[in-house]
């Protein structure tokens, strides 16, 4: 992506282009709801699902608000203030969104409207803050989260979308960091960073700010001694195929036109895709001597991670490589948690952050136009290390900063006692599975289990156990 610029004298609409990123946009708010919240939910304990998945929800409800008041215009607009966001209030409220824009100037093809541009760049956001809440499952209020997930969007998000795709520091504008560290040409960085699709503005800006909360937060009562395991793997597996889906709205919706390089991305999403769920297996049969369902789940979206930033400028053989790399290194990541104990519910550090930067850097070797293993040296592998590194520090000190404020002001946890309960049931006076919840109880009851004479955590795993199973 680059810089928003109207075409000078309002190009003709482009009816086939608006349509493809009508379909596009639409393909990436299925990635959030229901597939994001699908895959999240699965994973999750059956005391738990509901509100793992209310997280994914809530957080496409008060982004899309927020992002058409003024996310776009501090992402997209057309005054930019010190390369690091642009003017919110140039297209408050969506004001002076009615051009028809042409952002690549692409050859034979028109315009589309930037209401379209808007729509598709909407969807982008809200799963971008939906994905932090895999890592922060079973223990934080709802509440919290939702003030979290505005303020996090605003000063990280719209921050670093500006500044990799808005024209800002991180951008091949001739004022960004790589014009500066290997000059310019025509107004234009002569090494341009790649990020097609989200390396550093989606998935490392997500990976980042998971790992920076689950440490603030703190760890879910019996993590590394209560087996945490997924309530309902095809769930799991649904999850995984819906956010495959709508991936190609993400990758080849990037292109902004129906043309060679969307068709590209598109074979480039999908083998590295295959790649990553094999590498994953594979690391999973030599080590626990298992390949899992939730392991060719996980795998698929780690290779959906790692490619983002690099589909547009790899070669397919290129992608496999990447996308296989991604799927390894990923499935060794997860295990870190229980190394260094921290509780990432849900592995977002491990496949958003580890396979994000690998993604990123790793098109600095692989891009074949300016890819070190491409015979042109290694100035694109420089440039993307430096947007990758700068993301995480981005993201890092905003997360640092808004999770302690909020630790202080409101708090983040719910009590012991109501996480031990369940957080569905606390939360949100609701539960995921009343027949599965009533079963687990009758088979409590057989087993000769008296609430009077168990411990409450006890009561609620052998619920949990019963009623999963059921």
């Amino acid at each position: 992506m680059t810089t928003l610029v109207t075409a000078t004298g309002e190009p003709k609409i482009d009816y086939a282009a608006t349509a493809y990123m009508i379909i596009c946009a639409s393909l990436v708010l299925l990635m959030t709801v229901p597939g994001l919240a699908l895959f999240y939910g699965g994973l999750n304990r059956v005391k738990t699902v509901l509100n793992m998945m209310m997280m994914s929800f809530g957080a496409f409800g008060l982004v899309g608000i927020i992002y058409v008041i003024y996310g776009y215009s501090m992402s997209f607009g057309p005054n930019d203030i010190g390369g690091i966001f642009a003017n919110p209030f140039d297209k408050l409220g969506l004001h002076d969104t009615s051009h028809i824009v042409n952002i690549f100037h692409f050859n034979g093809y028109g315009g589309i409207p930037e209401l379209v541009f808007v729509g598709f760049q909407l969807t982008f956001a809200a799963i971008t803050v939906a994905l932090i809440s895999g890592a922060i499952a079973d223990r934080v209020k709802f509440s919290t989260w939702m003030v979290f997930s505005g303020l996090w969007v605003t000063l990280s998000y719209f921050t670093i979308a500006h500044m990799v795709w808005g024209g800002g520091l991180l951008s091949a504008n001739a004022n960004g960091l790589s014009a500066k560290i290997f000059g310019a040409a025509n107004g234009v960085a002569k090494v341009v960073p790649i990020d097609f699709a989200g390396g550093t503005v989606v998935h490392i800006n997500a990976g980042m700010a998971a790992l920076v909360l689950v440490l603030v937060i703190g760890k879910r009562v019996g993590f590394g001694k209560v087996a945490m395991r997924p309530h309902n793997v095809p769930v799991v597996m649904l999850g995984a195929g819906l956010l495959w889906f709508g991936w190609f709205g993400f990758n080849a919706g990037s292109e902004l036109a129906p043309d060679t390089t969307a068709a590209l991305v598109w074979i480039n999403t999908t083998v590295a895709t295959c790649a990553a769920m094999l590498g994953w297996l594979v690391v999973e049969k030599l080590r626990d001597g298992h390949a899992t369902s939730v392991g060719a789940a996980s795998g698929i979206v780690a290779g959906l991670v790692a490619i983002t930033p690099a589909c547009g400028a790899l070669s397919p053989i290129g992608s496999i490589v990447l996308g296989a790399v991604a799927g390894g290194l990923s499935a060794m990541a997860v295990g870190l948690k229980f190394r260094f104990g921290y509780d990432d519910s849900l592995d977002v550090v491990g496949v958003h952050l580890v396979s994000g930067l690998w993604g990123t850097i790793g098109a600095g070797l692989l891009a074949t136009s300016t890819g070190l293993f491409y015979g042109k040296g290694g100035k694109q592998l420089v440039i993307q290390v430096v947007i990758a590194l700068s993301s995480v520090i981005i993201s890092g000190v905003v997360t640092l900063v808004l999770g302690l404020a909020l630790k202080k002001t409101m708090g983040w946890r719910i009590s012991r006692d109501d996480e031990l309960v369940g957080i569905d049931q606390t939360e949100h006076a609701e539960s995921g599975y009343d027949l599965a919840e009533r079963e687990g109880r009758l088979g409590a009851a057989s087993l000769g289990l008296h609430a009077g004479a168990m411990r409450h955590e006890e009561i609620t795993d052998a619920y949990e156990t019963n009623g999963a199973s059921a």
